[in-house]
Formats: structure tokens, sequence, C-alpha cells
């Protein structure tokens, strides 16, 4: 593809975003579109090689889990803000896959995805005391899967703590990559519909199948 379709492409795909997010959600989706549009933009053309990439790829993500949660972004601040966690660290990471990274890289990670598990397990506890049954066990199915997400990201990441070198890093990566999966599917039980965060959570092998076709990276 030569770089004039590329960028043609980008910026239909761009205007054709906003437009639906304008249909479907009015102003109120605008407003948030914009700046995600503006964020990826910005990683792009300007920021991915700089030392702020990793920062505006994750405020890209976060807004994008905003702009799902339509005129209601309060409630969507936990599940963003842990999205976003998860990608700032995977992305920082992954910059050492060809050069290898650093020891202080995959600590940071690894923190990120504790950060992102302990996110998602809050924004599924009862918003008030004396809950539900129903809340209980909402919590805890979120709680489980939050485990699980933290535990396959999580052990990639330690390894590339203990031995950062670039075979190592790029493993870490994708899991990293793949394991976004789990923690949206954590976030989905939080809401109470259990069965679907399973079907996510089935759906990380498959990818895992898949990225050794093509690298998610």
């Amino acid at each position: 593809m030569r770089p004039g379709e590329a960028l043609a492409l980008a910026a239909g795909l761009t205007g054709a975003g906003l437009g639906i997010a304008a249909a479907v959600g009015g102003r109120t989706a605008v407003r948030i579109a914009v700046p995600v549009a503006a964020a990826a933009w910005t990683y792009d053309l300007v920021a991915k090689n700089t030392p702020a990439g990793p920062a505006v790829m994750a405020a890209a993500r976060g807004l994008d889990v905003l702009l799902g949660a339509g005129g209601r972004p309060r409630r969507a601040a936990l599940p963003a803000s842990a999205v976003a966690g998860h990608t700032l660290g995977v992305t920082s990471l992954s910059r050492g896959e060809v050069h290898g990274g650093s020891r202080r890289t995959g600590l940071a990670a690894l923190g990120t995805t504790a950060s992102a598990a302990v996110a998602a397990t809050v924004a599924a506890l009862p918003r008030r005391r004396g809950g539900r049954t129903d809340d209980t066990r909402r919590a805890v199915a979120a709680a489980a899967f939050a485990a699980t997400y933290a535990g396959t990201v999580g052990r990639a990441q330690a390894g590339a703590a203990r031995n950062p070198d670039a075979a190592t890093v790029r493993t870490a990566t994708g899991a990293g990559v793949r394991g976004v999966i789990g923690l949206h599917a954590a976030l989905v039980a939080g809401t109470g519909a259990i069965g679907l965060a399973g079907g996510l959570l089935a759906a990380g092998p498959i990818a895992r199948l898949a990225s050794k076709v093509v690298s998610p990276t």
C-alpha cells in the first residue's frame, strides 16, 4: 500500500467512526469520539517513537471504553482506567521486542497488570451496603476472571522482568496483547453477564493459535 492510500483510508475510517458516533450517541458521544480519534492520529503521526507513545496509546484505549459507555461515562471510569493501565504496560514493554528491554519496564508492566485486575474487581463491587446475592455473585465472578487475567499476563511479564531479552519480551508482549480479552471478560463479568464473559475468555486460546499465523504486534 502506498503512503497516500494509507492516509486516505485512515482519514475515511476516522470520518466514518465520528459519523457513526454522532448518529448513535449524539453530541455526548462526539465529545468523546473526537479525543479518541485525536489520540489515535497523534500516536501514529507524532508520538509512536517518543517517550510519550505508551501514554498516548493508553489514552486512546481508555477513551474508547468511555465512548462505549454512552451518556454514563462516570460508570465506566474504572473499566476505562483498567484498560488504559493495561495498554500502558503492554505498549511500554513492547519497545524491547527487537533489542531487548529492561527489568524496570517488565516490573512496571507487571504492576499495571495487577492494578488493572484490581480495578476490574472493584468496578464489580456493590455501590451500596447490604447488596443482593446477585451482587455478590457478580463480584466473585469478576474477581475470578480478573485473577485469571492477571495470572496469564502477569506470568509472562514476570519472565520479562527476570530476563528482558528480545525473545522473552516478545513473548510477554504477545501475551499482553491477547490478555486484554481476559481483562474484558472480567469487566463483563462484573456487569452480571457471566456467560458472555466466559465466551470472551474462551476466545483467548483461539487468539493464541491465530497469533502463530499473524503476529498480534
